[in-house]
């Protein structure tokens, strides 16, 4: 195994003696990282609309204090402060913006606020607010018309819609197992919200979710005497899924209609996507098996089926992640993105469904579509490079042509103005720690607006290294090692492997701490090294790379894992005798199944909220990845943990949360009864309360568990 590449940053204290370096201390490693361990930000930023001028907010002492910068120059001029525009508002139940995300600019010198319990226009001239609307603080899910002037949120399974002092409520359904205006199907697919209002405000889509069918799963409070059972709807793979249905609100007739989405009934409607003229609703209908999609049009007056656009189908699996993005200027044209070609690209249809043009090519996917420019003739996209590792932004035409705008290697994000003249481009890589600039249309620098210095530089923290290595299978794959700041070329040091490896996350990339926390500085300065391979299955490297593991979880991405392993081993720092490894969630699934499906290859494993066999887990990830335990018995048998607990070599803890129920309690609770079957010690802790995974003061608690661990036994 040769390694390819090696890239270096180091942290350095500047006009510090590394004796008067602070230590990095768990307690500051979890509980800091958003705070002073934090690189420094803008603290607001936001295009007006309509123009290229845009707000902003001061730094450090005058990160409360509004400021304009217009167009060319962009020099900035004070506008207000949030206890000034808090002072306009205020009001008997002293209800006030707690941030300056409460403001939306909505106008040259008009911008929309939202506080709990109200909405307002503010005028930055006058410096007088007009109340809008009041809100329901007990609403959720709140999502405001384009223009301004109603919001439709929900309260328990019903949804509302709000315009005056009282909610009105658009849907009355006692029964609790039907759910109105939330995002179904476990957030898979895009899908992150539920409520879809129309361009032009006369309307709102929203989803309808039928979860009578789906079996109960039982969640333990043990805060209450004696403890409650919390019943949450957790469809298995294999079992019945939830029926889900998209309604249609006339805001003006108070009239709803249904989509008719047709059978069968267990199929996944994602991508909700508004027609520009509020005729028609566009909707990416996929399968169970999720393998064929098709793009749906329907009828809004009656909700009727107009036709099928186009359709997809995929050996192994499709995800339509995006919904379509029609053209500012042509009514009839929009852009899709597909991997149909093995990497997510741009494709310009009209709305005949007759393919225009594909607008992105090669082997460098699409992952941001950010929006078009005022003419509707280019698209503002951020693309992969570097094998995965970095982001560029480029402007893409509707021929297909493309201009990079990001000319350096890293991580680059950018926020167009209105007219697509200007841009704010922020740029993070090994050697820039958060740097703000705002570019003209061909990516040259007009002003920078920050440039952030290393929070870390009085710190004693390591090195972090990115290297690159063929895993001997014909893949390159990218790592990651932390070592320690006194580091010493003489010594060898035990190895932590920090794993994930799953679909759909990345885990390294050129940025600032290349991906890091923390607490791994604060883990390697003990005399560790900490490593971490993004092998197959991970994402971001196309579908190939990406889609080997279907049907067969958890076999690739350890045959990746233990290449890592070999890699380490040629490294003359590297005590080949002492590894530990430790994750959460699909990293739980993997810290176990290599300690079972491996033996011997690490001496201690940490597995936190762990899948231990797929068919305890969700219909719409498994049957994605692994098909049915019905249709792909071997599959569901070879990825189990359950049965493999007798090969045990060395002290594996397994850690849980009692109210988890996205991985259920299960997984770990039947891992403990084939342990106990077979006479093999392994160790478990529980979380009681937390859902998946541990956060707040109670995290320090669950690192100090798991490195104190690893620490003992290696």
């Amino acid at each position: 195994m040769k390694k390819l590449t090696t890239v270096l940053f180091l942290f350095i204290s500047v006009g510090l003696s590394a004796q008067s370096l602070k230590e990095i201390s768990l307690e500051d490693a979890i509980m800091e990282p958003y705070k002073f361990l934090a690189p420094e930000r803008l603290g607001y930023f936001a295009w007006i609309p309509e123009t290229d001028n845009f707000l902003m907010a001061g730094k450090d002492a005058e990160s409360n204090t509004l400021f304009k910068a217009e167009a060319p120059l962009f020099g900035n001029k004070r506008l207000i402060t949030l206890s000034e525009i808090n002072q306009a508002i205020k009001n008997d139940d002293d209800d006030t913006l707690s941030s300056l995300y409460a403001i939306k600019p909505i106008g040259e010198n008009t911008a929309f606020l939202t506080t709990q319990t109200k909405a307002y226009l503010y005028n930055f001239e006058t410096k007088k607010a007009e109340k809008v609307m009041d809100l329901d603080p007990s609403g959720k899910n709140q999502t405001y018309a384009p223009n301004n002037k109603l919001v439709a949120y929900t309260i328990e399974n019903n949804l509302y819609l709000n315009g005056n002092s009282t909610g009105e409520r658009i849907t009355s359904e006692a029964n609790k197992e039907i759910v109105f205006g939330q995002a179904v199907h476990r957030y898979e697919f895009g899908i992150m919200n539920g409520i879809f209002w129309s361009p032009n405000s006369n309307l709102i889509a929203f989803y309808r979710n039928d979860q009578t069918m789906v079996t109960d799963y039982p969640i333990v409070d043990v805060s209450k005497r004696p403890a409650a059972v919390n019943l949450v709807k957790y469809p298995m793979a294999g079992m019945k899924s939830e029926e889900v249905t998209i309604g249609v609100y006339h805001v003006e007739s108070k009239t709803t209609v249904y989509l008719k989405t047709g059978e069968p009934k267990e199929q996944y409607l994602t991508n909700v996507a508004w027609g520009p003229n509020e005729e028609f609703i566009y909707v990416a209908v996929l399968n169970r098996d999720q393998n064929h999609v098709k793009l749906n049009r329907y009828n809004i007056a009656d909700g009727s089926f107009d036709k099928t656009l186009f359709e997809e189908k995929e050996k192994n699996y499709v995800q339509p992640l995006h919904p379509i993005v029609f053209n500012p200027k042509k009514d009839n044209q929009f852009v899709w993105q597909s991997e149909k070609e093995g990497f997510n690209h741009l494709y310009l249809y009209n709305t005949d469904g007759e393919l225009i043009n594909q607008l992105t090519t090669g082997e460098e996917l699409i992952t941001d579509l950010t929006s078009f420019d005022s003419k509707g003739k280019k698209i503002l996209v951020q693309a992969t490079s570097e094998n995965g590792l970095s982001r560029t932004v480029k402007w893409v035409d509707l021929k297909g042509k493309g201009s990079i705008v990001s000319n350096t290697k890293g991580t680059h994000t950018a926020k167009a103005s209105p007219s697509g003249k200007y841009f704010l481009r922020r740029t993070t890589s090994y050697s820039v720690v958060s740097l703000y600039e705002v570019c003209d249309y061909s990516g040259k620098v007009i002003k920078t607006l920050l440039n952030a210095e290393d929070p870390l530089k009085e710190y004693q923290a390591g090195s972090i290294e990115m290297v690159q290595f063929d895993n001997g299978k014909g893949a390159l794959l990218n790592a990651r090692i932390i070592k320690p700041h006194k580091f010493k070329k003489s010594k060898q040091y035990p190895v932590l492997v920090y794993v994930y490896n799953g679909p759909g996350v990345q885990l390294l990339q050129n940025r600032y701490m290349a991906g890091a926390s923390h607490w791994m500085l604060h883990f390697a300065n003990k005399g560790y090294i900490v490593f971490t391979v993004d092998g197959r299955g991970s994402e971001n490297r196309g579908k190939e790379f990406e889609q080997i593991t279907f049907r067969n979880l958890g076999e690739i991405e350890i045959e990746d894992q233990l290449a890592g392993l070999e890699y380490l081993k040629k490294q003359v720092f590297v005590d080949t005798n002492r590894f530990a490894v430790h994750g959460w969630s699909y990293g739980g699934f993997m810290t176990t199944g290599l300690m079972l499906k491996t033996p011997g290859k690490f001496k201690v494993g940490v597995s936190g909220g762990g899948v231990q066999d797929w068919k305890y887990y969700e219909v719409m990830y498994t049957e994605r990845f692994m098909d049915t335990p019905e249709s792909n018995p071997e599959g569901y048998a070879a990825s189990s943990n359950l049965d493999k607990v007798e090969n045990l070599e060395g002290k594996l803890l397994i850690i849980h949360d009692t109210g988890d129920d996205t991985v259920v309690p299960q997984h770990s609770e039947d891992l403990l009864k084939h342990a106990v079957d077979n006479g093999i010690q392994l160790d478990y802790f529980v979380y009681p309360g937390h859902p998946h995974n541990v956060r707040g003061k109670d995290r320090i608690h669950l690192m100090k568990k798991v490195l104190d661990y690893i620490e003992a036994n290696l």
